[in-house]
Formats: C-alpha cells, sequence, structure tokens
C-alpha cells in the first residue's frame, strides 16, 4: 500500500478526519521508532467538514501507539491467583459461550452485563445491542458514555423530545455569543475550540463567556471569565434568566407558540436576585449582570458544554437550565444559535444512535415505550416480550451488583473501568468479586486486565473499517489501513461468533462491517437520527452529516407511515445542519418543554474535616486513563507527573510549598501528588487531572476520592466534585513512574 487512507481519529467527540500514509522509506530503510516499530504518516484531511485539516497533539502522535504492548491472543485463567495463558480463539469462544448458557440457567439474564465504550464504532455499538438486548435478553449493556454524556442525552429528550445537538460546528464562527461553561474546550475538544477561538479573535464585537472554577486555556481567551463556585451552575443561568426577564429581553411569540411549561420556570427563577445568586457563586453582581447582557445583546447565541454540567448529581437539571435560556430567548434553530453539548468520546453519539445505553434502543428509542419495543422486536426477528420492558443496569449498577452477587458475568470492553469509574478502591474490590470477568481491548496490560479471566485481543483504529458520529452529527468512515496485530479481532466479529455460538446463526450472519451498517441504518428509518440514506459507499466519497434519510419513493412513504405512528411530529424528511429549524420539537405537542429547577448544589458539600471541593479534568495531550496516550512518548514528556492545583491562599494556610507532596484525602480513599501553586484555580478548589492509574503512577489516582452519587435522571455520576482534606507529605518520596515492558500476550 503506498497511497493514503482517510479517517477519523480516535480520540475526543470533535471528530477529526485524518490521513494515514505508510512508513516512509527511505532508499531500503523504513523510519521507525525507538523500539524498531514503522511509523505510519499521519496529518490532517483538509476536505473534512469538521476539522478542516487540523489536528492536535494526540490525532498528530496516534500512530506511535499502534504496535505499543499490543494484545495479539485470547488469554485464559481460572483464578485471578494464576497467571495467564495463551488460548485459541476457539478455545475461549467455547469458554464463554458456556459460561452465558450456565449463567443464563443459574441466574437468568438479568446476571449477565456488558460494558463498553465511546470508543466503539457504529457497528460494534449495534452487534453488541442485538447479541445482549434481543438474543440473550438483558438490558445490561452501558457505556462508558454513562460517564460522559448522558446528562446530556437526558436533557435533550426532557426538553426537546430526542437527543440531538441541534447544532454544528458552523455556528462557531457564526454566532454573536459563545456561552461556555463546565468545558475546558481548549484542552478538550481542541479543533473546535480553535475554530470558534480564531472567530473571535477576528470579530470583536463577538463575546465569548467562560464559567469555570478555574482559568484555564479557555477562560483566557474569553471576554468574561465567570469563576462560580462548584455545584452553582444552575444558580447562575437562573440567576442569568431572572435578569433577562426583568429586562424583558424575552420572545413572547416563540414561548408562547413553540414551548411548554414556561410559568412554572418563571417563578422559579423569581427567586434568583441578582444580589443572592452573585452571593451563592462567588462572584460580582456587576460580572453576573455582565453575562446576561451579552446574552440579550447577541442577535445569536451558542452555548457548549461538556463533562463539567453533565458528571454532576444534577445533571440532567443543568443541561435543562442550559436550554431554558434558549427557550427564553427564542436562540435556536437558526444560525449561530442553540445548545450544543461537546461529546466527550470519538463515537459516543453513534452509540446512542445504535441504543447504546441501559435505557435505550436503536434509532433513538426508549427501552420503557412498548412500541419501541416491539418495532426493534418485529425487526430482529425475535418474538414478542423478548426485549425486558425494564432498563438494565448501568456502569454503577454492574458494580454494585457485582458486591451482591446478582452480576454472573461481567464482559468489559475498550474501556479501562479500574481507572474511571468513581470510588475507584470499591470498584476495585467489586471486580475482585467478579464470578467470570471477560476483558476486550486492544493493550496489554492495562488496570483492569488484573480482573479478567478471559482476555480478548481486539482490532483497534485503523485495524477495522467501520462508522463513526461526532458532536455535530458528522458520521464519517474509517477506513482500516493495515491489518490487525495477532489474532485480534473487530468488537463486532467478537460479539456476533459469540452469537452464532449461543444459536442465532442467521441473526448474526454478517458478512462485513458494511453489511451490519446497513442493517442497523434501516432501524433509523422515520427516526430523528435517520441514516437511511447512509452507506459504507457513500461515505468513502465524504462524511454526510445527519438526519440523512433514504429519498427513494418507498422509503419516504414508510418514513411517513412511521412519523404519522409515533410522538416525533418534528422528524425531518430532508437534509438539514441544524434540527428544528421549523421550531417544531419532537415531543407530543411539538412545544420544547421549559425545565424548572431549584439549585441543590453539590451532593457532597465540603465540611470541617474536609474543608476543600476536589474538581478532576483531562489535559490537553492524554485521553482518559493514557492506555493509548501514555505509550506515546512524545506525551509522555509533555505530561510527565500528575499534580495538583491549589490556590497560594489555600496553601500558605497549609504551609505547602511548589513541587511539595499533597495527601489529599476524602471519606472514600486518599492519593498523593506534587503540588502546584496558582491563582488559576478558585480559594477552596483544587484540581487534579484523571489520567492516571496504577500503571502509570503510585497513588495518584483521582478517582480513590470521587463518589457515585448521580443525577437522578440520567444515572451519570457527580465525578467533578467531592469534599477532600489536603495535608502536606513531611517525607517528600517521589511518585513512582512505570515503565511498561513490550507485551508478550
Amino acid at each position: 500500500m503506498t497511497e493514503s487512507t482517510k479517517t477519523l481519529c480516535p480520540y475526543c467527540g470533535v471528530g477529526c478526519g485524518l490521513e494515514v500514509s505508510p512508513p516512509a522509506q527511505h532508499g531500503k530503510a523504513t523510519n521507525r521508532d525507538h523500539e524498531g516499530n514503522p511509523i505510519w504518516r499521519v496529518r490532517g484531511d483538509k476536505t473534512h467538514p469538521s476539522s478542516q485539516g487540523m489536528v492536535c497533539v494526540k490525532g498528530a502522535t496516534i500512530a506511535e501507539s499502534l504496535d505499543k504492548n499490543r494484545l495479539h491472543f485470547p488469554m485464559v485463567r481460572n483464578s485471578l491467583n494464576e497467571k495467564f495463558r495463551r488460548a485459541t480463539w476457539e478455545e475461549a469462544f467455547d469458554l464463554i459461550t458456556k459460561r452465558i448458557q450456565q449463567v443464563l440457567q443459574t441466574q437468568g439474564s438479568e446476571a449477565i452485563c456488558m460494558y463498553g465504550s465511546g470508543q466503539f464504532q457504529t457497528e460494534d455499538y449495534y452487534v453488541a445491542q442485538k447479541l445482549m438486548k434481543g438474543c440473550i435478553g438483558s438490558n445490561n449493556f452501558d457505556a462508558n458514555s454513562r460517564l460522559c454524556m448522558s446528562s446530556a442525552v437526558s436533557g435533550y429528550i426532557q426538553s426537546f423530545g430526542s437527543d440531538g445537538p441541534p447544532c454544528c460546528y458552523d455556528d462557531l464562527e457564526l454566532t454573536d455569543c459563545a456561552f461556555l461553561i463546565g468545558t475546558n474546550a481548549a484542552e478538550c475538544h481542541p479543533i473546535a475550540f480553535n475554530r470558534l477561538a480564531k472567530y473571535h479573535k477576528r470579530n470583536r464585537k463577538v463575546k465569548m463567556i467562560v464559567v469555570d472554577p478555574r482559568r484555564t486555556q479557555t477562560a483566557e481567551a474569553a471576554d468574561l471569565h465567570l469563576a462560580i463556585r462548584p455545584g452553582t451552575d444552575i444558580d447562575l443561568m437562573n440567576g442569568m434568566a431572572h435578569l433577562l426577564m426583568r429586562w424583558g429581553c424575552l420572545d413572547t411569540g416563540f414561548i408562547d407558540e413553540c414551548t411548554s411549561n414556561f410559568p412554572a420556570f418563571a417563578e422559579v427563577i423569581r427567586h434568583y436576585s441578582p444580589d443572592v445568586v452573585a452571593r451563592t457563586c462567588g462572584i460580582t453582581i456587576q460580572d453576573l449582570a455582565t453575562a446576561a447582557r451579552y446574552w440579550a445583546d447577541s442577535k445569536n447565541v451558542l452555548s457548549l458544554w461538556s463533562m463539567g454540567v453533565n458528571q454532576s448529581s444534577e445533571g440532567t437539571a443543568k443541561v435543562r437550565t442550559i436550554i431554558n435560556l434558549h427557550l427564553m430567548t427564542g436562540q435556536i434553530g437558526r444560525p449561530g444559535s442553540g445548545p450544543f453539548s461537546l461529546t466527550g468520546q470519538p463515537n459516543a453519539m453513534g452509540g446512542r444512535e445504535a441504543g447504546g445505553l441501559s435505557h435505550l434502543l436503536p434509532g433513538y428509542r426508549l427501552i420503557k415505550n412498548p412500541q419501541h419495543r416491539a418495532e426493534v422486536e418485529e425487526f430482529w426477528g425475535i418474538k414478542p416480550g423478548k426485549i425486558s420492558p425494564l432498563p438494565g443496569l448501568t456502569a454503577w449498577d454492574m458494580i454494585t451488583g457485582l458486591e451482591t452477587g446478582d452480576v454472573g458475568l461481567l464482559w468489559v470492553a475498550a474501556t479501562n473501568p479500574a481507572v474511571s469509574m468513581p470510588d475507584i478502591e470499591r470498584t476495585k474490590a467489586a471486580l475482585l468479586k467478579s464470578p467470570f470477568t471477560i476483558y476486550q481491548d486492544a493493550y496489554y496490560p492495562t488496570e483492569t486486565a488484573a480482573y479478567a479471566h478471559v482476555l480478548l485481543p481486539a482490532a483497534q483504529w485503523g485495524e477495522k473499517t467501520g462508522v463513526m458520529t461526532n458532536s455535530e452529527r458528522v458520521v464519517t468512515l474509517c477506513q482500516s489501513f493495515r491489518p490487525a496485530p495477532g489474532e485480534a479481532k473487530a468488537d463486532w466479529e467478537i460479539f456476533a461468533e459469540v452469537g452464532r455460538r449461543l444459536g442465532y446463526v442467521g441473526e448474526f450472519a454478517f458478512a462485513n462491517s458494511a453489511h451490519v451498517y446497513n442493517e442497523f441504518t434501516q432501524l433509523t428509518l422515520g427516526r430523528p437520527c435517520d441514516v437511511t440514506g447512509i452507506s459504507h459507499e457513500k461515505l468513502k466519497q465524504s462524511p454526510i452529516q445527519w438526519p440523512y434519510p433514504d429519498n427513494s419513493d418507498e422509503c419516504k412513504v414508510l418514513s411517513a407511515e412511521l412519523r404519522s405512528n409515533t410522538q416525533h411530529s418534528a422528524l425531518s424528511t430532508r437534509y438539514s445542519k441544524r434540527l428544528y429549524t421549523d421550531l417544531r420539537f419532537a415531543t407530543p405537542d411539538g412545544r420544547a418543554k421549559f425545565g424548572a429547577y431549584y439549585s441543590r448544589g453539590l451532593a457532597e458539600p465540603p465540611d470541617p474535616d474536609y474543608p476543600f471541593i476536589l474538581t478532576t479534568g483531562r489535559l490537553y495531550g492524554h485521553w482518559h486513563t493514557q492506555t493509548r496516550t501514555g505509550r506515546i512518548e512524545k506525551i509522555r514528556q509533555m505530561h510527565p507527573e500528575p499534580f495538583i492545583e491549589i490556590h497560594p491562599r489555600d496553601a500558605s494556610s497549609l504551609n505547602i510549598t511548589e513541587n511539595s507532596y499533597v495527601e489529599v484525602g476524602s471519606r472514600r480513599g486518599s492519593a498523593r501528588f506534587k503540588a502546584k501553586i496558582t491563582r488559576a484555580i478558585a480559594p477552596g478548589t483544587v484540581f487534579v487531572p484523571m489520567h492516571w492509574g496504577a500503571l502509570w503512577a503510585e497513588n495518584a489516582e483521582a478517582n480513590a476520592m470521587t463518589h457515585p452519587i448521580s443525577c437522578p435522571d440520567s444515572l451519570q455520576p457527580e465525578l467533578k466534585a467531592c469534599a477532600v482534606s489536603l495535608a502536606l507529605v513531611k517525607i517528600n518520596l517521589p511518585i513512582t513512574h512505570y515503565q511498561l515492558e513490550p507485551s508478550e500476550c
């Protein structure tokens, strides 16, 4: 192969297009890394509509991880006390199938769980749903999107009647005011933020508001930075709404014709006067008024948020309160405006389309909806009632199910819960109790592999062909450009083979991933995320944004029939960059619904024993738990070790100095970090990065402190804030950094 291959970056939800070329050859020599592996060349795809040729350091260095510490063969062991031994795929499949059948007979389908990932391609997600929810009869499929975007999903559904960000990246360069809350987009979604920042710099009349307890790189670019106290987001937004209503800055026509429940919302915001809000949030009345004035004076307002909003015990309420500001001012359905959640993972959107959470079914359907269940059962050809009417276990429910013995089999794929879950010591203890854990990943070792009975080698980015959907609903074909190493297989192929061995041969008779995707698209017919007009062949020409229905006469008729039988009166029948441009929403009455929420604050506020609020987040170069980025030397040099940010006032009170070691403790556990004294963090709040697990540094896990208390609607844990104490470590033992040897698996 000598030509470049177009694909998608497998990191964040921005969904940057990449071009990958074979290792450069000079004479007979091939460019190689220091371990002797050939280096594939990566650059941005200038033709990709979302990223326009731009790429961040993660995307630019992605190929350097392709051959680092890969899992090449299936590995098995009888107990966690034994060492793994190499197995054949036949042995591994036989073991898995027999164990599933055993659990079905002894405990029932509700004892079988799968925990997946936004790293999946849509084909992986879809086959997993068919296997678990359709054939095994267990809705216990959840993904790490539960820790990422489930509050956005819940908020969109409750306010608009359907999931799906209504905006597009072009709006970043068309808005008059960008309102960023709970997102450090400059580091976490850098290419999307670059588009906004360049536009903002060129247009002085355009305003940028950033709401964050830290003065991040994102906040540095803002016209107004509101360093509110953690947990006061709803107070701030209700306070802005209070001023907008007081000033008469309402779109009364839109409110009357296109929304419902405004009186309940108006009653709530009446209690959020500027003096009360400023005092609660820890900001000035002037700054609150400036934020509201920027919003009021702007023709088009675009809001952007991510984990700082979603990872909260009030996650859904926060999302809906953001949406309320748009609804009261009519800021939706037109260029440059609308509520835009920045997806955390590369295919979390595709997972939502495919039904990849425990309360969802493919095509933006809900488990609780009997019509939705019947439609999927009929399409899959399974008996009526096979899909349980009860939502399955969430990711955290699976952990507690291991504690109680209700979970008899746990299948984890493409994620690393032994680092990423809240209350990590409790999580690890629960994983030790698992009777049978299958772990499917591209790399070895990882922290979660220590808790597995079976290891399955998965093909990763560049080694399988499939589809991913980014934050702006753009669907991109990720084409393979090299064979998978050893005996690694695509995730969907592994799921399908297990399905066939369980007796569902016809249900999983897929010839290739294009065949899988074609079947999935049929389940989106007439749905808000209609992609019936998209195929692998079309995507080879260019990425496509949904909705993108098949416009054949037959599909038009079927789609119209489906819409007439559902509540989704606002389903699109033609391609549109933005949703709800006709100001009709996917609710029974076609109106968007205001959410009326009083602020409840943090689930675990500080107290005399734990007087500080710990918040966590990403760094520019790293991704999640370092399974991939920790193996790239340039990124490890960029971020050599974990740290804790402390305001000088707090550091002085505890005699903490720059680079001294600090013990951080909560009611659940503790960790140790090197101090970084900075005014970029608000007093009373401290920050640590989330990336370091036990493989990368000793006793430096952010989630040793966090708790699992979650939003009652989205069931997303409040990973962004917990109460902690700080203590100076008098003996400065350096943090141990582990060097991973090449994998022999």
